[in-house]
């Protein structure tokens, strides 16, 4: 599917790269797609639903890109073999790959069964490894390329009721050093990078399996997946850098968990809870996407959004906070490394208070 490219500047002469994007039938991995295209990128779009493939490669063609639909279950290694080879073949050879896929099950970890453990490992973990591997095997003889391991502040920071989707990302942040000090010392030129996302406003809370009570919810803030799509893009263009931290939230997070982890532990056992739940009551019949894709059975398009549009950010400081991101975690560390200090003196002061009173 082919679609007429937007015109470029005079005197441009840009080469439309070829994309990758796992996960493209909606949410980020959507938004992804339509980022790249708005410049006249050529993206292969992969995921298992047919109906959400079908829509974004429209969106893609709209906007001035060319799309290609693979279909394709990312935690099957063959099969992402596969789709590695058909897009070189169709479209050309990958300048850009971006593993985003996922799924996941809101629940408390002793109401996740084993196999549903296992399905969002292989998928949000080993879905990231198998699309590596597969770029990698193309890229590496070429000595070019750039891979994007869409993340999360939970690749840090463990929350409540989503254990397997936190284990996987942690695992996800570890694997991907591992790579990037392998590709370092052979000097290649074939970058990975890892984008660590806030709360997204995405159709995941609207089709993920859930055994809560009410309805589950991102934790505010909410951002729109917009955000996230303009930052994995910015990514894929600076891959030197290790890592980039969207919105606010996320930078406060990783902070206070290297800082304060134990009093962040206590802090969301009393409320990541409820923050993750909508007042209203969970719908039984609601769609799930662990074993197969959401809008399989009904033949709905998701889209990119969820059902958070009214409480969301559209804009986030980004590239700027990329730019500056060294300084501002030096300065946001010594800050919170003197708050906490000023809190232990205080609690000293108070305990030696007790002891003289």
């Amino acid at each position: 599917m082919a679609g007429t490219r937007k015109p470029l500047r005079a005197g441009v002469h840009r080469r439309p790269k070829v994309v990758v994007v796992t996960g493209a039938s909606a949410g980020v991995g959507r938004a992804t797609a339509r980022a790249f295209a708005d410049r006249g990128d050529r993206v292969a779009l992969l995921a298992r639903g047919g109906t959400g493939l079908a829509a974004t490669a429209e969106d893609v063609v709209r906007r001035g890109g060319e799309a290609l639909v693979v279909p394709v279950d990312t935690a099957d290694h063959k099969a992402v073999d596969e789709a590695a080879a058909q897009v070189e073949e169709e479209f050309g050879p990958i300048d850009i790959w971006v593993n985003n896929a996922f799924t996941t099950v809101f629940a408390p970890f002793t109401e996740v069964g084993p196999e549903e453990f296992r399905r969002i490992t292989e998928v949000c973990y080993l879905g990231f490894v198998n699309g590596t591997r597969a770029a990698l095997r193309h890229m590496l003889p070429r000595d070019r390329g750039a891979i994007v391991q869409v993340g999360s502040a939970l690749a840090y920071r463990g929350i409540p009721l989503q254990s397997a989707y936190c284990g996987a990302k942690h695992a996800i942040q570890g694997w991907n050093e591992s790579v990037r000090c392998e590709l370092l010392h052979r000097r290649s030129r074939v970058r990975v990078t890892m984008v660590q996302l806030p709360a997204v406003n995405t159709p995941q809370f609207d089709w993920g399996l859930t055994r809560l009570p009410r309805k589950a919810q991102p934790v505010p803030p909410i951002y729109q997946p917009e955000v996230a799509a303009r930052t994995v893009r910015y990514a894929a263009d600076h891959p030197r850098r290790r890592e980039h931290w969207v919105g606010g939230s996320t930078v406060a997070t990783l902070l206070a968990n290297a800082v304060v982890p134990g009093l962040l532990d206590r802090y969301l056992a009393r409320t990541g809870f409820d923050a993750q739940e909508r007042p209203e009551p969970a719908d039984p019949d609601a769609p799930g996407n662990l074993w197969r894709p959401a809008d399989g059975s009904e033949g709905r398009d998701f889209g990119a959004h969820g059902s958070f549009d009214g409480r969301t950010a559209r804009h986030v400081m980004q590239p700027w906070l990329a730019r500056h991101r060294p300084g501002l975690v030096l300065t946001a560390a010594a800050v919170a490394a003197g708050a906490c200090g000023a809190v232990a003196a205080a609690r000293l002061c108070e305990g030696k208070g007790r002891r003289h009173g």
